[in-house]
C-alpha cells in the first residue's frame, strides 16, 4: 500500500462554514439581548393616546373579593362585569396565601365575559 500522508489541510471550506456560524450567533443574540424584533415605528401628527384606567379585582388571604376597592361576591362581580366592554384592562392583586381556586374562579369569570386584558401584579424580589 502506497499511501501518501496529508502534506496540507485546506481550511478555506472551514473558514466558510465558522464565518456562517458566527453570523448565525451574533444575529440570534442581538435579538435574545433586546427580547424583541427592533422596529421603528411611523410617527403621526394626530396621535390620540386614549389612557383607559385598569379595573382592579383584588383578592385578600381570606378570599375575600374587591372589585375597584369595593367588597363583592363572585356573583355579584359577574353581574357587575356584563356592563363592561370585553377591551377593558383589568388587574388581578391577590394575596400569596389564598388557595389558588380562589383565583382560578376569578379568572374564570373574566374568561366567560371574553376579557382578554388580564393582568396579574407581582412583587418584584426574591422570596
Amino acid at each position: 500500500m502506497d499511501e501518501k500522508p496529508f502534506e496540507t489541510l485546506n481550511v478555506i471550506p472551514l473558514v466558510d462554514v465558522m464565518l456562517v456560524l458566527l453570523t448565525m450567533v451574533l444575529t440570534t443574540a442581538n435579538f435574545i439581548a433586546t427580547g424583541r424584533i427592533p422596529v421603528s415605528l411611523p410617527h403621526a401628527t394626530q396621535a390620540k393616546v386614549e389612557k383607559q384606567r385598569d379595573k382592579t379585582i383584588e383578592i385578600t388571604a381570606d378570599g375575600s373579593i374587591y372589585f375597584d376597592g369595593q367588597a363583592s361576591t363572585k356573583e355579584e362581580l359577574s353581574t357587575r362585569l356584563m356592563g363592561l366592554p370585553p377591551e377593558t384592562p383589568f388587574l388581578i392583586r391577590a394575596d400569596r396565601a389564598i388557595a389558588f381556586q380562589s383565583f382560578i374562579d376569578v379568572a374564570d369569570i373574566l374568561k366567560r365575559s371574553n376579557f382578554t386584558k388580564v393582568a396579574v401584579q407581582t412583587k418584584a424580589g426574591g422570596k
